[in-house]
């Protein structure tokens, strides 16, 4: 006869439950508070991707790049970086996933990817400073989602990061203008404003 007791109620399931939550007091605070914050934006954009596309390949594919822009996003607001553990994974998969889900686009992705990557790293030309490598890997990733949909992604992330400049200028004054802004959030704003377009 079947058991249906709560895993978490067995030995094995209680001392799987107290590890979890060992481990996730050893987690530094601003870490777990970051990872919450990630979670809280993420989980109401997933679920307007599954009211969106229903239950299909494609929400799965939306939902796991929505979660993983909302986690960079995170990390570049509080660490002004782009991990490449993450990013380029990332990029893989989407990628992969995107030929497999639309294997006659699959010229449209591969240059949709190297053409934002490249619109990115343009200004590295003028100025190093002025922009990091990981924005111009983060663009590679929305280049292989969202295939000639990056233009708008790009448009209206430019828009949203300029707004935000406007506003630390007329708040901060002088003092703003050397102030480093990080660009992945932005950018993760214009690839969603994109998917749902």
């Amino acid at each position: 006869m079947a058991s249906f007791t709560d895993p978490l109620e067995t030995p094995t399931g209680g001392l799987f439950a107290r590890h979890a939550l060992r481990d996730w007091r050893d987690v530094p605070r601003r870490i777990q508070r970051r990872n919450l914050a990630a979670a809280a934006v993420s989980l109401p954009l997933v679920a307007l991707a599954f009211a969106r596309f229903g239950a299909s390949g494609r929400f799965v594919f939306v939902g796991v790049f929505i979660s993983v822009l909302c986690v960079l996003s995170a990390i570049d607001i509080a660490e002004r970086r782009l991990p490449n553990r993450i990013v380029l994974p990332a990029f893989a998969v989407v990628l992969c996933g995107q030929v497999v889900l639309f294997p006659d686009r699959a010229l449209e992705w591969a240059a949709a990817a190297l053409g934002a990557a490249v619109v990115l790293a343009l200004p590295l030309l003028v100025n190093r400073a002025g922009i990091g490598i990981g924005d111009v890997k983060l663009a590679l990733l929305l280049g292989a989602a969202l295939g000639s949909a990056v233009l708008s992604a790009l448009v209206v992330a430019s828009f949203a990061a300029a707004a935000y400049a406007i506003v630390l200028l007329a708040r901060d004054g002088r003092a703003a203008r050397g102030a480093a802004m990080p660009l992945g959030p932005f950018l993760a704003v214009g690839a969603i404003v994109a998917l749902f377009m």
